[in-house]
């Protein structure tokens, strides 16, 4: 029988969205890298800019798909938004986040 993967429930700042399940062991290495790349400075960091940060920092074997480090940036992107551990910068065009206060 196969083992049970550990799944965590996502949140998302989304109003009248749900939030996604997905890999504990994807969660933790895409949180771990986020709060690596996305600085504190005042400016933050393009939110373009993040997959491109991110996907050298996740272990290869973990995203055998194209665009997996796009997406799984994007869910764990909110997730740490809703947990107010990332901050979308006010008033910046396109979108700006940085590491909360």
């Amino acid at each position: 029988m196969a083992k049970q993967e550990t799944t965590v429930m996502t949140k998302t700042v989304s109003k009248g969205k749900g939030g996604t399940r997905v890999s504990k062991t994807k969660y933790d290495a895409v949180r771990k890298a986020l709060l690596a790349v996305v600085p504190k400075k005042k400016a933050g960091i393009a939110f373009k800019d993040l997959a491109k940060l991110v996907a050298p920092k996740l272990p290869k074997e973990m995203l055998p798909a194209k665009g997996s480090a796009s997406w799984l940036t994007v869910v764990v992107k909110l997730d740490l938004e809703a947990r107010g551990l990332l901050e979308r910068v006010d008033g910046a065009k396109p979108q700006r986040v940085r590491r909360a206060k």
